[in-house]
């Protein structure tokens, strides 16, 4: 190695010590907290070298010369978490395969902080973006997971502001950060699943504006809430099995269903007894239309018949009566319990249910208070057929 690479290096090496630490990376400057966002270290960087024109694909350096292909791809959705949003500007950069942000010496070397490794995407009509990269190392000090950075412009607002780094699941560094750092979930969950299109890995990643984002100016209008927002992942919890595949375990939904998409039925403490035998054969009917790509739960507590007992005969006889063999019918204690860990769904138990969809565990469509007709039953069945599908064919990664 020259001398001169070697003194570029070190300067990577330098700064990424001293300027990406975990107390430090893209957290706000106390002397701008009434910006959207909050302010960010590092931020007005995107703006340096900045194409006057962009499209809503990018392929950094890292596709060419990283030892892993990446291709990051998804949707920028509105604070309501569905309607698209177009014109938003995403900057993205990363570590390369040694974990430095190595600047090659090319463009402004005010933007050397971030390394060659960096881009910009401009959203479509239909809010959808694509990075074509590699994948990030993790730093050499192996105290944070690989990462890659985001920040956003919306062309409406007055400043740029960061959201969650995306992580990658498999990463072996995640979990020990997330029990240090926890994820600020700024515009949704911001952990990714990998999946292998040949020698290529893929990520779907989808960005909610405005989700967990300090002086946002702009919010739904307020209504019944239950569960957690669109954007984020739904947690584990352990549930006891009533009817179903694992009747008599402990077995989490989340966990069990795998990768495709999954729908958690929570039944309310007002819950209608004839109202869920309409809602399990409508359930029952999608899950066999659907089969492996969709795994369907549905969570009583166990005060919904009276007491544990009371639920579990009724739960049992209505599973036999309707001859359910593709549901999974369980109870908690309660929707506040925390040994099962369904506290963490935030379910509201005075709402007579709360249906969340995902996919990955990533929360993409939730309904509240619905009532078991064909209007409901409708919304539901739409919801499911509009999840993209486009990647259900590609396997997995292998893990230890």
């Amino acid at each position: 190695m020259n001398s001169s690479l070697f003194a570029l290096r070190f300067v990577c090496f330098y700064c990424l010590m001293v300027g990406c630490q975990p107390s430090s990376v893209q957290k706000p400057d106390s002397g701008r907290l009434t910006k959207i966002g909050g302010g960010c270290d590092g931020c007005e960087l995107m703006y340096i070298d900045m194409p006057a024109q962009m499209d809503h694909i990018d392929t950094s350096q890292g596709w060419y010369v990283g030892n892993q292909k990446l291709v990051i791809t998804g949707r920028v959705l509105s604070v309501d978490g569905h309607t698209p949003a177009s014109d938003v500007i995403l900057y993205y950069w990363h570590t390369d395969d040694e974990g430095l942000y190595t600047f090659d010496g090319k463009g402004d070397p005010k933007s050397g902080k971030h390394g060659s490794l960096r881009g910009w995407v401009k959203t479509n009509a239909a809010g959808q973006y694509a990075i074509y990269t590699s994948r990030p190392a993790p730093y050499p000090n192996g105290e944070m997971a690989a990462h890659v950075h985001l920040s956003i412009k919306e062309p409406d607002l007055a400043n740029e502001y960061y959201v969650d780094e995306i992580n990658f699941d498999d990463d072996p560094f995640l979990l020990p950060q997330f029990k240090m750092n926890p994820p600020e979930k700024r515009g949704g969950s911001g952990v990714v699943r990998v999946l292998l299109d040949g020698n290529v890995q893929l990520a779907e990643h989808d960005i909610i504006l405005g989700l967990n984002i300090p002086f946002y100016p702009r919010s739904l209008a307020k209504s019944p809430t239950s569960g957690l927002s669109i954007g984020e992942d739904q947690p584990s919890f352990m549930p006891f099995h009533v009817y179903g595949p694992d009747k008599g375990k402990n077995v989490c939904p989340v966990c069990k269903y795998g990768r495709f998409l999954g729908l958690i039925f929570f039944a309310g403490k007002s819950m209608n007894w004839n109202e869920i035998s309409d809602w399990l054969n409508f359930l029952e009917q999608e899950s066999i239309k659907r089969g492996k790509e969709l795994k369907v739960y549905v969570v009583c507590t166990e005060e919904a018949g009276g007491n544990r007992e009371k639920t579990i005969k009724k739960l049992e006889e209505l599973g036999q009566k309707l001859g359910l063999k593709h549901l999974a019918l369980t109870i908690v204690p309660s929707f506040h319990d925390t040994v099962s860990e369904i506290d963490l769904s935030r379910i509201d138990p005075h709402r007579e249910n709360t249906i969340v969809l995902f996919k990955h565990r990533r929360i993409y469509d939730k309904f509240i208070d619905m009532k078991a007709d064909a209007h409901s039953f409708s919304k539901i069945s739409a919801a499911l057929d509009e999840v993209n599908k486009d990647f259900f064919h590609l396997p997995e990664p292998a893990h230890d």
